[in-house]
């Protein structure tokens, strides 16, 4: 299962000795951070990849000569989701400027993933580790301000902080280990959700789950509370509960699209994808209770 995020801690003696942040660039090592243990390594099937482990769990994957390489399959089923509603073509222009909310901030994958495809984008990646979000600002070539902000902070205190309908996507990827915090899954936090973005702003979250799925389908259960129409991405083996993994939700007050280039791209890639649409998904969900 991608993407993981240790419970604050205090770093200990026995941890590997730590490493200190170039202003060169990234060096490999363990970096001490705020929640414990933040670990750089060399992707060396890539000449300029890394890979951020925090407490010992791929957090991120960055290709500093390719930012629109998405290396973790579920960040890829996301960015295809967001094509499929935001046509790049259309933000093209300086008047028109997708504005992002990325509550999860780990290396900033999906963050120089968008500054790529939407030059003009506006993006805010809240992060709850400080010392984490100091190093991932050092080591990375992430777009400065107003491009892109870092802001840290508790996800769920920042979100409601901020004014109505001010956001086109909102993606939640916010982990404690290997779930999501409890109070960041429930309806108050999806109905603020809703209430910062636009009238066809877009909510996507991964959800991380066990065979039995039932995160996936509580998620789903309250996210299709809120939302007039929600959406589902994993790959089959996930959905038929055989094994551990990604589950990608969406939820928007406006159609979510489709169509064969996105069906396309789902099914190409190391792990083909599968999508369900609005009735699948509540279906799915059908004997879940809202969180």
């Amino acid at each position: 299962m991608a993407k993981g995020r240790g419970k604050r801690t205090k770093n200990t003696t026995d941890q590997p000795a730590a490493a200190e942040a170039s202003d060169t660039g990234p060096l490999e090592g363990n970096y001490p951070i705020d929640t414990g243990t933040a670990t750089l390594e060399r992707d060396h099937y890539s000449p300029e990849g890394w890979i951020l482990k925090v407490n010992g769990v791929p957090s991120s994957h960055v290709d500093l000569a390719a930012p629109e390489r998405l290396d973790f399959e579920y960040m890829r089923w996301i960015a295809a989701l967001i094509r499929s509603r935001f046509a790049p073509a259309v933000f093209d222009g300086n008047e028109s400027k997708l504005r992002a909310l990325h509550l999860g901030g780990g290396a900033c994958s999906m963050a120089r993933w968008a500054a790529a495809t939407y030059p003009n984008a506006r993006q805010v990646v809240v992060e709850l580790d400080g010392k984490l979000a100091e190093l991932v600002r050092a080591w990375f070539d992430l777009p400065r301000a107003p491009l892109l902000r870092l802001r840290v902070g508790e996800a769920g205190e920042v979100l409601r902080s901020l004014t109505d309908a001010t956001r086109d996507l909102v993606i939640r990827d916010v982990f404690a280990g290997d779930q999501t915090p409890k109070d960041l899954t429930t309806l108050e936090f999806t109905a603020h959700a809703a209430r910062v973005l636009d009238t066809d702003g877009l909510y996507v979250v991964n959800c991380g789950d066990t065979p039995a799925l039932d995160n996936a389908k509580r998620e789903a259960a309250t996210i299709g509370s809120v939302f007039k129409y929600v959406a589902i991405i994993a790959d089959p083996p996930m959905l038929k509960g055989r094994r551990y993994g990604n589950v990608i939700i969406a939820g928007s007050n406006a159609p979510i699209p489709t169509g064969p280039d996105f069906t396309r791209e789902l099914l190409g890639g190391g792990v083909p994808a599968q999508h369900w649409e609005d009735a699948t998904v509540r279906a799915f969900a059908r004997h879940a209770t809202a969180v």
